[in-house]
């Protein structure tokens, strides 16, 4: 990496910022159970918004308490794929350049992932995840599968090397302590633009492309919310509902606070003062899945996916936070036949393509062990059977 003098300096400075400013720091991190009334606590800090005041094609619509439980009544939360399941490409986008470069932009960083965000020459925003743990590679698998099979996720894209122009050495902490210490305008005042780092094998993330409906405290929606879609008021069939379920528990999905799904409007024309024609659920931040410790094989063979599979109630609670906001749910057979059958549909050669190209094999921790391809193709497939085997589910 080439490292300005000056950049050094300013990184150092936010490091001694951020002694002083852990107290500040801490209600970044929230609790997937907190508040099941979906009231989250959080700090609202001094930054600039990303695209502040440009305008965007798929802004937030602030609704409603009303409004946002309406639009959950109505919601779906899955779509037949563009591509058939079993033609889909799951494997690395190659497509994808080796080398981006771009120039490091302050912005509104929620989470405790690694990343930051950084305009193209073009004036595109870029939010790139970074670091050497397991999150990256996890959210990469995990959003192409939902994609693949019709459910709602973030299109998220592997590049071996992003230049960043402007960036501090840590831009994700940096970013966090300068915006709460209010030290913006004196950050960029002494940092050198012209400077850059480079990140290796990050996660380049591009939005679900649908506008985000969100109520003045509520900005996503939590599990046990799935309980108030309603198919008589166009909403989606239990059968679809509890397939997402269940694949959140086949995934191992546990980080699952309400922050980490969006309720979305599909509708390209929503008029103001009208409810939303298309609303609908998708998972936002997949980072947390194929284990409790994030791409672990064994510890993801090992989750449960039934409490009792006679009467089809899921597992949860040895998952971190125990479940979250997931909460105890039993699925409907209807439910457990349609997840099974999109399941079914993927080839040993797509799920080998699946893992390889979100680096499944390649090390990224140095006290984790790295297992080979067809060890998680093994693994996804005896999953996919603990679904699909066994007696019917009884009626709920």
């Amino acid at each position: 990496m080439v490292v300005h003098r000056r950049a050094v300096l300013v990184s150092c400075a936010a490091g001694l910022l951020a002694l002083g400013s852990i107290l500040l720091l801490m209600p970044w991190v929230t609790h997937p159970q907190a508040k099941r009334d979906g009231l989250l606590p959080g700090l609202t800090a001094p930054q600039v918004r990303a695209g502040q005041g440009e305008p965007k094609p798929f802004d937030e619509r602030t609704v409603s308490t009303r409004e946002r439980a309406d639009a959950i009544a109505r919601a779906q939360v899955w779509r037949a794929p563009a591509t058939s399941i079993g033609r889909a490409l799951l494997g690395a986008d190659r497509r994808a350049p080796a080398m981006i470069e771009c120039r490091f932009r302050f912005s509104d960083l929620g989470g405790t992932t690694s990343k930051f965000d950084c305009l193209l020459p073009s004036g595109k925003e870029l939010r790139v995840k970074y670091g050497p743990g397991s999150e990256v590679p996890a959210e990469v698998a995990a959003t192409r599968l939902l994609t693949a099979l019709g459910f709602g996720a973030d299109t998220v894209t592997l590049v071996e090397r992003v230049r960043c122009y402007g960036c501090p050495n840590e831009p994700f902490v940096t970013a966090k302590v300068v915006g709460a210490t209010g030290t913006q305008p004196l950050y960029e005042r002494i940092v050198d633009e012209e400077s850059h780092e480079e990140f290796e094998w990050v996660a380049i993330e591009q939005k679900f492309a649908a506008r985000p409906i969100e109520s003045e405290s509520q900005k996503g929606w939590a599990f046990f919310e799935l309980d108030s879609v309603d198919p008589s008021k166009g909403g989606a069939p239990r059968a679809h509902v509890d397939a997402l379920r269940l694949l959140a528990v086949f995934l191992a999905h546990w980080d699952n606070k309400s922050d980490n799904q969006r309720l979305v409007c599909l509708s390209e024309a929503w008029p103001e003062g009208m409810h939303c024609p298309e609303p609908f659920l998708m998972l936002q931040d997949l980072g947390s899945t194929f284990g409790p410790n994030r791409v672990d094989l064994d510890a993801w063979k090992a989750s449960k996916i039934w409490e009792d599979r006679r009467a089809c109630k899921l597992s949860t609670d040895e998952l971190p936070y125990g479940g979250g906001t997931f909460g105890p749910t039993r699925v409907s057979e209807r439910g457990r036949r349609f997840l099974a059958k999109l399941l079914e549909q993927l080839s040993d050669a797509q799920l080998a393509d699946l893992f390889a190209g979100a680096r499944f094999d390649k090390p990224r921790h140095a006290l984790k062990e790295t297992r080979a391809i067809p060890e998680w193709v093994r693994v996804f497939k005896s999953r996919v059977r603990t679904i699909s085997e066994g007696p019917p589910c009884p009626d709920v």
